[in-house]
């Protein structure tokens, strides 16, 4: 449609020169003149729609400008206009794939296909066939189509279109694997740990294609001065007509004041710095959400995976007295249970009960309250286990007192057997390295407010974060606290809440910004995001908001130089200095320099 729409112009201007060459002015007007009303009568049509939603913005000067000067009869000025409304919208849509080329190379790479391992031998299967538990062989140049781990061989992976990252990596057995990693080595055997539906990079996936679908119009800054430049407009083009008693002058100042590419400059240099972010590992839905992290003032953190490595490790197991079982058979139950969960806990009582080489059971009648526990039935035995409170308001008796104490603030795994406390599995975790100087440069560049939000217990949260630069630690808590603590901060300025969890989700959406990790997160809480880190590190949360910014300053400068110069214009134009042709070449060339200056968002 807008390759139709440049194209009236393109041929109808020349045609209309060379037919005045030939000395057929009045065949050269008519060309210009019909040349022009296809593309009036589409900018008639959008500014009738743009009304209809109560938007108001600069398009009512270019239809204007091209309206007047076919009016007074200077029809090869407004076929000019024409020619610079609908090569804008044209370059619009260059500029925006151009800038999305970065996304749209995660849509392409979507495995669909897969090797699985089944009881007569390989069998090609579609991708959304495969369940946790299946034995997949990656062969050299395939597309990861689930998230798992190393069964059998030495993985070397390209996680460039994931991360960013142009080295390749080495994984070994046991290793997780995300989807849409690339092997470049050998093929190597692995076992999905979840559905290909339920994996990362299919959330992901899903999230670029809506992104893709929405028809929402970008929001565009240069519209905010919309209604007092068209007043300037038309009271300095009124001013011109009065005094001089030409209306070709007045002419002259509404085609100078079509800063039609101008408008789309705003969106480009947004979305320019989608695709740069999406080049360091950073996949936002949209330039709404880039104009949103160049004014984030507040950030709420998650602990575990977010703010801490999220790769807890066994410290210690704890037996109630007395003895419900002995310590292997509770690692066995538990992480049996814990096979249904994707808690970063879960899957370290999983991975120490296989490293022991222990036989786990399957599950059965599982229920799970994200970020609190789960419960369910391995082996006829009931069991419960996660928070001391979660568990705890499951049994019948226990004595709380005696096992309030944590020792050295570590996260712990309570569990109970039949309606008994069984004991309790001490866990250890470890902040990010960096993550002190992540936290200090995000106050550099303008946050004001850096907050933590945990499910763990309160002395668990205060030996995690002891010296490190927050303004509040609020632990103990629910996904529903969560958000309570999301919006509570919204009274100091726009919020973005960084997590990684299913039960991080509901806050993701009530911030203003939800950014989860993307790589080792639930695909819950990458869908529900604005934006997701598919590099598992913290310093692309200070990457992110210096690119928003950098968009944002070059979208600003756009707006204020195209509207600058054009207002220059108009004043050169009142005063008789510049013909409507003259003016509508002037302007031409303004909103192609401002246009060509968004897309330096897309530079590093």
């Amino acid at each position: 449609m807008k390759r139709g729409i440049v194209a009236s112009p393109l041929v109808g201007l020349p045609l209309g020169l060379a037919l005045k060459l030939y000395g057929t002015e009045a065949a050269a007007n008519l060309a210009w003149m019909v040349a022009t009303l296809p593309v009036l009568a589409k900018l008639a049509f959008d500014i009738l729609v743009s009304l209809r939603r109560s938007e108001f913005g600069l398009d009512i000067a270019a239809a204007l400008s091209m309206s007047a000067a076919l009016f007074v009869g200077e029809s090869l000025a407004a076929a000019i206009v024409a020619l610079m409304y609908a090569g804008g919208q044209y370059l619009e849509a260059f500029a925006e794939g151009r800038a999305q080329r970065d996304m749209t190379a995660l849509l392409s790479r979507r495995p669909v296909r897969a090797l699985r391992f089944d009881g007569d031998g390989l069998h090609e299967v579609p991708a959304e066939s495969i369940a946790p538990g299946d034995r997949l062989l990656i062969r050299q140049g395939d597309v990861t189509p689930v998230d798992g781990l190393i069964r059998k061989g030495i993985a070397r992976l390209d996680l460039s279109a994931l991360t960013g990252e142009s080295l390749p990596v080495r994984r070994e057995i046991g290793a997780e694997v995300p989807s849409g990693a690339s092997n470049i080595g050998e093929a190597f055997e692995l076992v999905a740990s979840r559905a290909a539906k339920d994996s990362v990079y299919a959330g992901i996936v899903r999230m670029v294609e809506a992104a893709q679908r929405s028809k929402a119009p970008m929001s565009r800054l240069a519209d905010h001065y919309a209604l007092g430049f068209l007043a300037i407009t038309v009271a300095l083009a009124g001013l011109a007509w009065s005094a001089s008693g030409d209306a070709v002058r007045a002419v002259a100042v509404l085609v100078i004041a079509t800063p039609c590419p101008l408008l789309l400059a705003v969106p480009v240099a947004l979305v320019a710095g989608m695709s740069r972010a999406a080049r360091h590992g950073i996949l936002v839905k949209g330039a709404q959400v880039i104009e949103g992290l160049a004014g984030i003032r507040t950030i709420v953190l998650d602990k575990t995976g977010t703010l801490t490595e999220g790769r807890l490790r066994l410290a210690g197991i704890e037996l109630a007295e007395p003895p419900v079982c002995d310590e292997t058979t509770l690692l066995r139950l538990a992480a049996s249970l814990d096979q249904a969960s994707p808690h970063v806990a879960a899957r370290a009582l999983v991975d120490e009960a296989q490293d022991r080489g222990l036989s786990l059971a399957v599950p059965e009648a599982v229920s799970e309250t994200a970020g609190e526990g789960i419960s369910g039935s391995v082996e006829g035995l009931h069991l419960a286990l996660g928070g001391w409170n979660f568990v705890t308001g499951l049994i019948a008796t226990c004595d709380t007192e005696s096992l309030a104490y944590v020792p050295d603030g570590r996260p712990i795994v309570a569990v109970a057997i039949d309606g008994k406390f069984a004991g309790r599995i001490l866990l250890s975790d470890r902040l990010r390295h960096g993550a002190e100087d992540v936290l200090g440069e995000l106050r550099s560049l303008g946050v004001e407010r850096v907050v933590l939000a945990t499910g763990d217990l309160p002395k668990i949260a205060a030996a995690m974060t002891a010296g490190l630069p927050l303004d509040a630690v609020h632990a103990d808590q629910s996904a529903a606290d969560k958000v309570a603590i999301v919006k509570a901060e919204q009274r100091y300025g726009p919020v973005m809440m960084v997590g990684d969890g299913v039960n991080d989700a509901p806050a993701l959406a009530a911030a203003t910004i939800g950014a989860a990790l993307g790589t080792h997160g639930s695909a819950a809480s990458a869908e529900t995001a604005d934006m997701v880190l598919l590099v598992d590190s913290l310093d692309r949360l200070p990457l992110a908001l210096q690119i928003a910014r950098r968009a944002r300053e070059v979208a600003l400068q756009s707006v204020s130089a195209g509207i600058g110069l054009s207002l220059l214009g108009m004043a050169a134009a009142a005063m008789g200095w510049l013909t409507p042709v003259q003016g509508a070449l002037l302007q031409e060339g303004i909103d192609v320099a401002v246009v060509l200056n968004a897309l330096r968002a897309l530079s590093d």
